[in-house]
């Protein structure tokens, strides 16, 4: 298993997002010593750049932070756990895995938010909220994945926040709702945003959201994915310090479990 530490934090909107940088380090740490692993940190850039189509920090996103991401990914040996940053630093790894895996590949997006949206629809222009939707090949081109996931081969879990472009989306079967809802998925990409948790359940959210699942129902749903063969997985989001990362690690076991099985 290769753990890659991407500190990304262009894609990201939101008052906290500056922290993901250290997040991400403080993540990656605590996920070296509950695996056993060690941890390679993809240099990233923390300057920002101007809102260019639509999409703040496009030339940041698609220049140096891309090129060292797709570097770390040259010869990854085995399954990938990659500790972000946003969630668009789930563009390289899983654009990866779908060309190395091939059009069976499906993913299991644990999130609170969809991130179904295109530079035209999205509300804040940042495009963690808009990968999903990229991966599919569609919206801005120099982020549309190709080849692209398959239509109905990624399920939504634990998602609470739709806009009304990403409801579109869902309606037309881009993907399903719930992982039993999967079918034809031959290999599996697990992402985990950790908002998908309630934020009394964990604070160090970058973007929370109210309603949301309790640690033990996360390692639970992960878990009930012991069956698949997981051939990569992701965790963003995280602006929590290295105390407060500290209950994460049953979410992060139950991810090397996945990886480990799966290799």
């Amino acid at each position: 298993m290769l753990i890659n530490a991407v500190p990304q934090r262009q894609g990201a909107a939101g008052p906290r997002a500056a922290e993901l940088p250290d997040g991400c380090v403080a993540l990656s740490e605590l996920a070296g010593h509950v695996l056993g692993r060690p941890v390679h940190h993809v240099r990233q850039t923390r300057e920002v750049s101007e809102v260019d189509r639509g999409i703040a920090s496009r030339a940041v996103l698609t220049g140096a932070n891309r090129a060292a991401q797709l570097a770390a990914l040259e010869a990854p040996g085995g399954p990938v756990l990659t500790i972000g940053g946003d969630c668009g630093v789930e563009l390289v790894p899983i654009g990866v895995a779908r060309f190395r895996h091939g059009p069976g590949l499906g993913v299991v997006w644990f999130d609170a938010h969809a991130d179904l949206n295109t530079a035209e629809s999205s509300p804040s222009g940042a495009f963690h909220g808009m990968v999903l939707r990229s991966l599919f090949g569609e919206g801005d081109p120099e982020f549309a994945a190709d080849p692209a996931l398959t239509p109905g081969n990624v399920a939504l879990a634990g998602t609470r926040v739709f806009d009304p472009e990403e409801r579109a989306a869902v309606a037309r079967g881009l993907v399903v709702e719930s992982p039993a809802a999967l079918a034809g998925v031959e290999k599996l990409y697990v992402h985990v945003d950790l908002d998908v948790l309630d934020p009394g359940e964990f604070p160090g959210l970058n973007y929370p959201e109210p309603d949301g699942w309790t640690i033990s129902r996360l390692v639970s749903e992960l878990d009930a994915l012991a069956g698949s063969e997981v051939v990569g997985a992701g965790i963003t989001e995280c602006v929590g310090t290295p105390r407060e990362v500290e209950v994460l690690e049953p979410v992060l076991a139950a991810v090397g479990r996945l990886l480990v099985s799966g290799k």
